[in-house]
């Protein structure tokens, strides 16, 4: 080979006689095979860990195999590495199972009934940066995800799963994939732990609900709460008041107060054009905090014991000085300022939450009233105020927000029906 080339072993009967040592031994010139399973550290510091074979169905396992006991081995010998935080690249030959899990899907590939649970295991024990895997022979490449419990542990890598098809196939899948890749021990702390956006939870994690459940007796749910249908419910509008419907198909009111333009006492122009100005604005990356903030989620200012469900992309509390004992607020993980700097993403689940926290206090005799609070604040905070259903008409809480901002002299101006925050 004309670079330094590393191999796993046989995965089936016929190819364990091209491998003449299966602990690991040189196939030919510039090919190595790493052997059965262990960690393989290269002079940049770079950490690979790998695992040979297929999940085997019996004891002992077969040399093109790999049993329950390797990957107790292969986890105890690195997990009692002193300060070990996770390796670079993992390189299995199954898949591991669930993996597409809170991720993206995996084409014609059902994760949930493929691969290997010893390799979820392994995966989420190890918390590689890249797993490797292609026995599937099929390209996947799933969202990155966290290894970290939000709120409960401190913020960790990111981990990547990505799946190679096979070499020359027909269909001209992707079967190699380049990449740069700093070692971890020689990169800043602060930079390994940076979250990209379009991360998600642990796909393995009911593999540790499972280990947590059987040391304790609380439920799985209450030790590591997923997001149902009733906690992903939100419900938005920047800079101003978002007005629920007393019948689902009347239209909601919206309303917009400027805070820039309040010394000049006038409206904000109706139509969205101001100075020339008709361009929406385009949804940018959340900036990092000047300061403390008290509502980005991995913060230490966070008033964890408020904190009612997480989700992807956003979070649901109780607020602290609550109008109501059910005065909720709902927030993004990230670092956003306002509703039109949302990404995509963060507005559909948004969304989701706003049509479950409808449904649930529709329940409870109640709807409610929705406002964005943007004034000198860094992190967008939604505010989430139920009313009882029979007592308060749509007409009677947009009269008395009206009747409000006349008497603090402010001026609101209706976002036109069919309009987006955006585009105003």
């Amino acid at each position: 080979a004309p670079i330094p080339t590393y191999i796993l072993g046989a995965n089936d009967p016929e190819a364990v006689s091209y491998f003449p040592d299966i602990n690991g031994c040189e196939m030919a010139e510039n090919i190595t095979y790493l052997g059965r399973r262990g960690l393989y550290s290269g002079a940049s510091g770079l950490q690979i860990a790998y695992l040979s074979g297929t999940e085997a169905q019996q004891e002992p396992a077969p040399a093109y195999s790999f049993s329950a006991k390797d990957v107790a081995e292969l986890k105890t010998s690195l997990l009692s590495t002193p300060n070990f935080r996770g390796v670079d690249i993992l390189l299995t030959s199954p898949w591991p199972r669930g993996a597409e899990t809170f991720g993206n899907s995996a084409g014609e590939i059902d994760t949930k009934k493929c691969g290997s649970k010893l390799i979820s295991d392994l995966a989420a024990s190890l918390k590689p940066r890249y797993h490797f895997a292609a026995l599937e022979k099929a390209y996947y490449e799933r969202l990155p995800y966290r290894n970290h419990t939000v709120l409960q542990e401190s913020p960790r890598h990111v981990s990547r799963f990505i799946a190679l098809a096979e070499v020359g196939n027909a269909g001209k899948k992707k079967y190699l994939y380049a990449f740069s890749i700093v070692p971890m021990s020689m990169m800043d702390p602060a930079e390994l732990v940076k979250q990209p956006q379009d991360v998600t939870e642990n796909p393995y994690r009911n593999l540790q609900k499972a280990a947590q459940k059987s040391r304790t007796a609380l439920p799985a749910e209450v030790l590591l709460p997923s997001p149902p249908q009733l906690c992903r419910v939100w419900v938005f509008l920047l800079n101003g008041l978002w007005f629920p419907c007393p019948k689902q198909e009347e239209a909601a009111c919206q309303f917009f107060f400027d805070l820039k333009k309040q010394h000049q006492g006038k409206k904000r122009p109706s139509g969205g054009r101001e100075r020339g100005d008709c361009q929406p604005k385009q949804a940018k990356k959340p900036p990092q905090p000047t300061g403390p903030c008290w509502f980005c989620l991995a913060s230490p200012e966070v008033e964890k014991h408020l904190v009612v469900s997480i989700g992807t992309h956003c979070y649901l509390a109780l607020a602290k000085g609550g109008l109501l004992p059910d005065h909720v607020l709902i927030l993004p993980i990230g670092h956003y300022q306002s509703v039109v700097d949302l990404s995509s993403d963060v507005v559909e689940e948004v969304t989701k939450y706003k049509s479950a926290l409808k449904e649930f206090f529709r329940s409870k005799g109640k709807r409610y009233v929705l406002f964005e609070r943007n004034y000198r604040s860094q992190h967008l905070q939604l505010q989430v105020v139920p009313v009882p259903l029979d007592q308060c008409t749509s007409e009677d809480i947009k009269d008395s927000f009206i009747a409000q901002a006349q008497e603090q002299q402010i001026d609101l101006s209706e976002i036109p029906e069919h309009t987006d925050i955006t585009q105003v």
